[in-house]
């Protein structure tokens, strides 16, 4: 279209030429101009046409263009649970790790394995007592599993039950039947209440050796890694030498198989290994050199070793017992080689039995322990889109906290800011020194050995003040004067085998565990010393830490306030389990 025009243009210039007329010339110039304004407008209008056609196809290729659909379900499922840890407990290791003047986290830039989950996913709360409309206020330990491994309402003391009482399919069984690897690890005994709620469904908790076969006929756990030999072994074990050596034989150690809480004489340690296929693994060492699908490791007669035992054996290499991170990457090695995925539970359990017995020395250690093997799960799922790791608690236990007090109130001194106008800093109460933390961290036993110490038989019927104070001041950083230690010795009840209960002046309702809460007493004539409180001897129905790791489109979900139930949900669903039967 432009080359005609211009064509016209140039002929009417030609005519031109040969007509003398002025008047037609000028005319003749015009209608060339005109024609060169009209190719002008005409390229212009072009051009425009093809920028918005440009625009157009742009504009469609962008709303052609999908998002990545995000991940909403994963392979696998590892879920760590600290027993009795609470936010006031997650405190305490956030405390030490960051302030501590000698933290065990100074290398390492005083960040623990917990706060790089929360870093690098997600952090919510969970609400974790009984549900449904017949619910209680407070959890215990096989009601807050059940609820965690069903999504379902479960009631107290119940193993993998319904609050009706009706059998109800776990996650590690839904995943057993969709051809998942499915494995269990605690530092407390493998039927104590966390792991059997995941694995077995009895009416009370307290069931242990029938919890123990069912958890081995089952088949439905390829790896059960902990302590509890003794709802294992035969009843008769102490003098029968015949089952002695059948053990011995097989590699368990004396200490773990000393003695037995069955009533019968069966032998479930051997049947796991003759009539279900299991490799068996009773020591560090052993648990090492397994290579095989299918273990169940005992590596206790009761609990495994406490976290202060196992800081004293880890410092000269002596320990003879696999730890909680160790059993965690034996237990991710054997799962990870199935293709269809795994779910695993991986308990930090004495952190509990260290608020039950209102100890703050040996609950810091013990949370040393368990962020350890959070950090060897953290190493293994960093980098990949396959796995949702959860970390939480069953419940809080203890109702722990710092505290300000009136005791060693500090001195005055002088600061160099000029907002003190010359008046010397001294704060009316004790708000609690950094040194407090590497004091708790440096502990030497555990209130138990304390009791151990005084009479080995929980029998203090005979025990003298001084020899609490002794204890006391033997097995902890702290002093204590014989009027406290008579404090200590104070009972004032029979329990039925006639030894003397602890006195308490305060909130004795909550002290429901015999002769073993001399514990807490010597909790209270420490606690000025550690600005510490305790508000009970068993549990508290605090919301309690959530933390999710991996996918955003499975781990965004959990950061929100929810109930243990919704977290069972939750997985089950991530998984892609919901449907399962």
């Amino acid at each position: 279209m432009n080359k005609k025009l211009l064509a016209v243009a140039v002929s009417a210039v030609l005519l031109t030429a040969c007509n003398d007329d002025d008047t037609r010339t000028v005319e003749v110039v015009k209608e060339v101009e005109v024609a060169k304004e009209v190719v002008k407008e005409v390229e212009v209008v072009q051009e425009v046409e093809v920028v918005k056609e440009v625009e157009v196809v742009k504009e469609v290729e962008k709303e052609v263009e999908v998002p990545p659909t995000p991940v909403t379900q994963v392979k696998n499922v590892i879920l760590m649970i600290g027993d009795g840890m609470g936010a006031q407990q997650v405190g305490l290791l956030e405390e030490y790790a960051r302030r501590a003047p000698n933290s065990t986290y100074n290398n390492k830039n005083n960040q623990t394995a917990l706060s790089k989950l929360a870093t690098g996913g997600h952090l919510g709360l969970s609400l974790n007592a009984p549900h449904g409309e017949n619910g209680s206020l407070v959890v215990d330990s096989a009601c807050s599993a059940t609820q965690l491994a069903t999504g379902k309402a479960s009631g107290s003391e119940m193993i993998g039950l319904d609050d009706q009482g009706y059998v109800i399919e776990t996650i590690l069984e839904k995943a057993k039947k969709a051809g998942k690897a499915t494995g269990l690890v605690s530092d407390t005994r493998l039927t104590h209440a966390t792991p059997a709620a995941f694995a077995a469904h009895q009416p009370h908790r307290s069931l242990e050796p029938e919890i123990a076969v069912e958890m081995v006929e089952s088949g439905m756990v390829d790896v059960m890694l902990s302590g509890g030999a003794r709802v294992f072994i035969p009843s008769d074990i102490k003098e029968d030498a015949a089952d002695q050596q059948i053990l011995a034989d097989l590699g368990m150690p004396a200490s773990v198989y000393k003695k037995s809480k069955r009533s019968d004489d069966r032998n479930v340690v051997v049947e796991a290994k003759d009539k279900h296929g299991y490799a068996l693994a009773f020591d560090k060492a052993q648990l090492a050199k397994t290579d095989t699908n299918k273990l169940l490791g005992l590596f206790a007669n009761s609990g495994m070793a406490d976290g202060i035992a196992y800081r004293d054996c880890k410092a000269d290499d002596s320990c003879t017992q696999p730890s909680l991170k160790e059993m965690t990457v034996k237990a991710l090695d054997i799962l990870s080689k199935d293709e269809d995925g795994f779910f695993l539970m991986i308990e930090g359990g004495q952190i509990d039995w260290a608020g039950h017995a209102n100890d703050a020395g040996w609950m810091l250690n013990e949370l040393l322990k368990f962020d350890e093997a959070v950090e060897a799960v953290h190493e293994w799922a960093k980098e990949r889109t396959d796995t949702l790791v959860l970390v939480t608690a069953d419940h809080e236990t203890g109702s722990f906290g710092f505290s300000y007090s009136s005791h060693n109130k500090p001195e005055g001194v002088m600061l160099p800011g000029d907002g003190m106008q010359g008046a010397e800093y001294k704060p009316k109460f004790n708000f609690g020194g950094l040194g407090i933390l590497d004091t708790l961290y440096a502990q030497a036993g555990t209130f138990y050995d304390v009791l151990g110490e005084v009479n080995g038989d929980y029998n203090y019927s005979d025990a003298t003040d001084q020899q609490w104070k002794t204890a006391i001041e033997k097995y902890t950083p702290y002093t204590v004067t014989l009027e406290e230690a008579a404090k200590v010795n104070a009972s004032d009840t029979l329990n039925s085998s006639n030894y003397p209960l602890p006195k308490f002046e305060d909130f004795s309702d909550f002290y429901v565990y015999d002769t073993e809460d001399f514990t807490a007493k010597i909790g209270r004539v420490v606690a000025k010393q550690q600005n510490v409180v305790w508000g009970t001897g068993t549990h508290t129905a605090a919301p309690v830490p959530v933390y999710a790791f991996g996918p955003q489109g499975v781990t965004e979900q959990f950061s929100t306030l929810q109930h243990h139930v919704d977290i069972g949900t939750k997985m089950i669903k991530a998984l892609g389990l919901a449907d399962a039967e």
